[in-house]
């Protein structure tokens, strides 16, 4: 409710042209609060709002915005503008606009911001997508070894405002290469004649410039760290990556699994800004893959239309083993899939891991079964050769759907391709077609059905 009343009362300022008062009480709000605020704007006010945040304010609150957004207010600007906006971003967040801009504002823009800024962003555009060195910043306090503390921090107060962080700096020698790093904390409570080579820290824990960035989240996860310096193969600093980065990488890998394991081709656009025709072509591949090996589970049930004419009765039974075993392929599935994610899971886990799986999909199938055995007998009525085959056949299928809901992730994984592919939909379709022909098979051998 108080930011409602804060947002009417910048509106108002901003429409009474009151423009010197609404910067000044733009300077007392956080960055991230106005980039909110303004993408609920039209776009005539939004853009006069932008205008007239200070130069610096007006960076800051442009990484805040939504990309769309972002395009829209570079749009309006003449080049010179839009390179001044370009020159006071972070260079991981210049490059990442950069790539979702269209080429030709890009080269525009380029072409007036300064050298610095073309060169570190070249520098990030040059490293594959999703990579380490895609998304890590090039601005870092970087010390030499041989320099005393208080020369540390003289260099801090010169360069410090322009970098990511100065809660960590890094100390190089003459070729770029990284010897260890320095906390602030300890250069503070240091004298000042102490050389950095004598209380850097040297067992440092690096990325490379090529490591993916899931694996990325899962390093910094592991070590607990707000910073992380990235290498080149010859481990030259190049770069450092921030937890602020790490946030929203995890965000962006949890959504894309979660498209794929729902069988939609992944995108990095949100729902409500994704097309009609845009969310058809993400969904209609798939469904249709799905609609076309679904279709093996009919040619089953064809192939024993004679036996199921002699006991129509188990056809009633025919989704609920289908759906029982699609289910629990997919909560082995989605367990296994996390655990390969997040480094719990390694290959030579997997006997493990199936030895588990079968464990617990006998638990789990003769607890079903015994409960649907008393279901078949009292309430349905059904003889006991018929109630034992369906509650069989229940106890086959979730071991089946079991082991391969844990197989076939890990094999997927070991193919090159993403895990979460292989999730429920996919599953679901495999195991429905085993669970037919192991229900027909049983049928046959206990009712005896020609």
């Amino acid at each position: 409710m108080e930011e409602l009343n804060i947002f009417d009362e910048l509106l108002t300022l901003l429409e009474k042209k009151e423009y010197a008062k609404l910067r000044e009480s733009l300077s007392e709000h956080n960055d991230a609060d106005i980039a909110a605020w303004m993408e609920d704007l039209s776009e005539e006010h939004m853009l006069k709002l932008f205008r007239i945040l200070t130069k610096d304010q007006a960076a800051d609150v442009f990484s805040y915005l939504d990309s769309d957004i972002q395009q829209r207010i570079i749009k309006s600007m003449s080049d010179k503008e839009a390179a001044g906006i370009i020159d006071n971003l972070m260079a991981d967040d210049a490059a990442d606009l950069m790539e979702e801009m269209p080429a030709n504002i890009v080269k525009r823009i380029l072409a007036n911001a300064n050298a610095d800024t073309r060169r570190e962003i070249n520098h990030l555009l040059r490293y594959p997508e999703d990579s380490a060195g895609s998304i890590m910043t090039v601005e870092y306090v970087d010390l030499k070894e041989s320099s005393t503390v208080k020369e540390a921090i003289e260099r801090i107060r010169r360069i410090g405002v322009d970098s990511e962080t100065i809660n960590v700096c890094y100390v190089l020698d003459s070729g770029r290469h990284l010897l260890g790093t320095v906390a602030l904390r300890y250069l503070l409570l240091s004298e000042d004649d102490e050389v950095i080579g004598e209380i850097m820290h040297e067992n440092v824990i690096a990325l490379n410039t090529l490591m993916d960035q899931e694996e990325v989240a899962q390093q910094f996860k592991k070590y607990d760290f707000t910073t992380m310096p990235v290498v080149d193969n010859e481990n030259r600093l190049v770069g450092i990556i921030t937890v602020d980065d790490i946030v929203d990488i995890m965000e962006e890998e949890a959504t894309e699994d979660m498209e794929k394991m729902a069988a939609i081709v992944p995108s990095d656009k949100s729902y409500m800004k994704t097309g009609v025709l845009e969310t058809y072509k993400k969904r209609i591949p798939w469904l249709l893959l799905l609609m076309v090996s679904a279709t093996f589970t009919g040619a089953i049930i064809k192939s024993f239309e004679d036996a199921l004419s002699v006991c129509a009765v188990l056809v009633a039974y025919i989704p609920m083993l289908m759906d029982t075993g699609g289910n629990a392929g997919g909560q082995a599935s989605v367990t296994v899939i996390r655990g390969l994610s997040l480094g719990e899971i390694e290959y030579s886990d997997v006997p493990g891991v199936i030895w588990k799986e079968i464990r617990v999909a006998v638990f789990c199938g003769l607890t079903l079964a015994a409960a649907n055995l008393v279901k078949l007998l009292v309430f349905d009525r059904l003889a006991l050769p018929v109630a034992i085959t369906i509650c069989l056949t229940l106890v086959a299928a979730v071991l089946m759907a079991m082991l391969i809901g844990c197989m076939l992730p890990v094999g997927a994984k070991r193919l090159g391709f993403d895990p979460a592919v292989m999730a429920s939909p996919f599953i679901t379709t495999i195991v429905d077609a085993l669970s037919l022909l192991a229900y027909f098979r049983i049928a046959t051998m206990i009712l005896h059905l020609q």
